[in-house]
This record gives C-alpha cells, sequence and structure tokens, in this order.
C-alpha cells in the first residue's frame, strides 16, 4: 500500500516536469520564430526616420531698375538769412508781427520815431526851394547879360562873373536836391520793412527802446525756408563719380526724417563745394528743396540720399535673405523639387529692405527669406507664403 502510493506521487512528479518541459520548449520555439520573423522584416525593409520638411519664407529673385546711391546724414540750412538792424538812430514805437510769423518780402517790421527825420526833411525842402529862387534869378542876369554881350555893352569878364554866379547857383540846387533826397531816404529808414520772404525769430530789442544805426545786434532775425537747403558730406573718394554725374544731368537727392513717418522728400543737387575738408577726408554738398509744406527747418538732422545713377536690370532679392558665413554672404535657395541649396552670393549694394546681388543667382529663383536657422543642404523645406522680391 504504502509502495502504491510513492509509485503514484512519483508519476505525478514526472508528469508536471514534462508539462513545465515542454511549455518552455513551445516558448523558446515562439521567441524563435518571432526573431526569425523579426529578422525577415528588418532585411526586407531597413529603419529608416524621415526628416520633416521645415516650413520656411520664400521670395522671387527680381531683375529691375535700382538706383545707386550715396548715403549720409545732413543737416537743414535756411535758404536766406538775414538779420535785421536799423539803419537810423532813434526810439522803436511799434513792432508790427509776432515772433515766428511768417512775412512777405517788404512786409512793414518795426517803426522808429520819424518826427526827427521829418524835420529835417522840411528843412531840405526848404533849403530846395531857396536855391531854385536863387538860381531861376542867377538864369535870368545870365540871359540879361548874354544879350548886353552881344551888344558890347558889357565886358567879357563881367559876363564871366555872372555866368559863374548862375553855375554856382545850380550847382548848390542839386546839391539841396541831394540833400532832400537823403533826408527821404533817412525818413524812410524809419519804417524798419522784411528784406525777404521768411519766418522772424525771437525779437531782440523791445519797443520803446532805442536802437542805434547798424547796432552789434540785430531788432531780429528772418530765415527763408521756402525754397530750402540740407547740407551734407561724403568720403573724398566719391567726389570724382559725383563730378562725372553731375556733368550729364542733375542729380536727385532724396531726404527722410527721422522718426516722423513722413516720405521721402525729393531735392536737386546744387552745390559741390571746392575744397576737401583735410581732417575728415570728405566732401560738402548742398541740395535744394522746394519744401513748400515746410517739412524742413532749419537746424533739422536728416537722412540724405543722393542718386548717382539706375542700373538697368538688377538681381534684386529681400535683404532678409542674405546670410553671412565663415566664408562670405550665402543665400539658400528653393529648389524644384523643394529642397534647399546654399548657394554663394556676391552682394553689389544694400537699398534700404533690397539687396542687389551680382554673382550667385539667376532671375525667377526662390530665395528663403526666413527660417533659415533650421536649414541645412538638402533639407526638405515646405513653403509657408510667397512674397514678391520687391
Amino acid at each position: 500500500m504504502w509502495q502504491s502510493d510513492a509509485f503514484h506521487f512519483a508519476v505525478k512528479r514526472l508528469s508536471r516536469a514534462a508539462v513545465i518541459a515542454a511549455a518552455g520548449m513551445v516558448a523558446a520555439a515562439m521567441i524563435a520564430a518571432i526573431a526569425a520573423c523579426s529578422g525577415e522584416d528588418s532585411q526586407a525593409k531597413p529603419n529608416k526616420v524621415l526628416e520633416p520638411a521645415v516650413p520656411v519664407t520664400v521670395a522671387t529673385v527680381e531683375k529691375k531698375v535700382m538706383p545707386v546711391r550715396l548715403r549720409g546724414i545732413g543737416n537743414v540750412e535756411a535758404y536766406a538769412t538775414v538779420a535785421v538792424k536799423a539803419r537810423v538812430d532813434g526810439q522803436i514805437v511799434k513792432v508790427h508781427f509776432k515772433e515766428g510769423q511768417e512775412v512777405q518780402k517788404g512786409a512793414l517790421l518795426f517803426e522808429i520815431d520819424s518826427r526827427p527825420f521829418e524835420a529835417q526833411l522840411r528843412q531840405a525842402e526848404a533849403n530846395l526851394l531857396r536855391g531854385k529862387a536863387q538860381l531861376e534869378n542867377a538864369s535870368a542876369q545870365e540871359r540879361r547879360y548874354q544879350d548886353l554881350l552881344n551888344k558890347n555893352f558889357v565886358s567879357k569878364e563881367f559876363y564871366a562873373q555872372i555866368r559863374t554866379n548862375r553855375d554856382a547857383a545850380e550847382a548848390t540846387t542839386r546839391a539841396d536836391q541831394a540833400a532832400v533826397e537823403n533826408a527821404r531816404v533817412q525818413l524812410e529808414y524809419t519804417r524798419i520793412r522784411s528784406p525777404i520772404n521768411g519766418h522772424t525769430g525771437k525779437i531782440m530789442i523791445q519797443e520803446g527802446n532805442l536802437v542805434k544805426a547798424n547796432d552789434t545786434n540785430p531788432l531780429v532775425v528772418i530765415n527763408q525756408i521756402s525754397p530750402i537747403y540740407v547740407n551734407f558730406s561724403v568720403p573724398e573718394q566719391n567726389l570724382g563719380e559725383i563730378r562725372r554725374y553731375q556733368t550729364q544731368g542733375t542729380l536727385n537727392v532724396a531726404v527722410t526724417l527721422p522718426d516722423t513717418g513722413t516720405p521721402p522728400l525729393t531735392g536737386k543737387l546744387a552745390f559741390v563745394d571746392n575744397i576737401v575738408d583735410a581732417a575728415t577726408g570728405t566732401i560738402k554738398l548742398k541740395a535744394l528743396f522746394e519744401n513748400q509744406d515746410k517739412l524742413l527747418w532749419p537746424g533739422q538732422f536728416a537722412h540724405v540720399a543722393l542718386t548717382l545713377y539706375e542700373q538697368q536690370d538688377a538681381l534684386v532679392v529681400p535683404s532678409q535673405a542674405v546670410q553671412t558665413g565663415p566664408k562670405g554672404q550665402y543665400i539658400f535657395v528653393v529648389k524644384p523639387d523643394f529642397t534647399a541649396e546654399v548657394r554663394d552670393v556676391e552682394v553689389a549694394w544694400a537699398e534700404g529692405a533690397e539687396t542687389v546681388v551680382s554673382k550667385g543667382l539667376n532671375s525667377g529663383e526662390q530665395v528663403v527669406t526666413s527660417g533659415q536657422l533650421r536649414l541645412t543642404p538638402g533639407a526638405k523645406v515646405e513653403l509657408k507664403t510667397t512674397q514678391a522680391g520687391s
């Protein structure tokens, strides 16, 4: 009985071991099968990770006319400046304008007490009347003694004295006439008028003060601002080409006032200085602007652009497309298969938001204007928008 139970117990242990062994063999077979399938799939389809397309903004390379300009900082200068001074001594009795007022040529500005000058004029006129009377009497005597001389009733010496008296009276009359004209001029000087069209400045000598003729301090300063000048300087190396293109016609000058938002104002180059500043190596230029809207004001600073000529068929791209690397400047060009190509370029010059490229691009190609930081040569690109090259 004990042996039978032991036998059955041994059989059960063998059966359990067999089951475990069989299960292990099945698991090993399944793992081998999976590994074999996996190996076949890996050989049939290599593991390749696709890079996502880089979103970029592009622009088209355009061929168009581009101006060649010299740029600098300019200073606005009045077309004419007059320091108004008194030309006679006296007291200011009336001021006929307000500070900063626009006045026209000939407008009355100041009045000086005219009473002393009116008295001088009346005295001069009285002297002239007396001189004319004396001249008339001397002329009558000269005619009478001329007749007596012709009849030999008086000597030639006596007639000569009469003729001298008549000539002296005539000279006195002319002097009296000049004195009258001078008195009238002096009287006119008591009314001080504007010599030019312009804007008045601060009144230096107020009503009630005494002034002297040609005193050191002016009564007021008037600036003519329409038209107006803008002075600027360029390097002396550009003098030759400025002179060359100036012989071909008038050169245009554009002025932009900083921080105003106003569009550029256009004028003409009016003056090239006759000497180069040895200290700075620059040459001074002056441009003339009509300034009808009074946007330019004396003393202002402005950005100046002098146009020398216009280049035909220039290849133009947005300035943000141009990148700078260790070997120089380059641009990412989008190829027809939407991959990026690095293209070395030569930049001729930049004109605001546009850059003229002299070598490395063709008209109609698309260049990347934003998204370059994520690009590598041959990378796939996705076009976000397409903007004009202008």
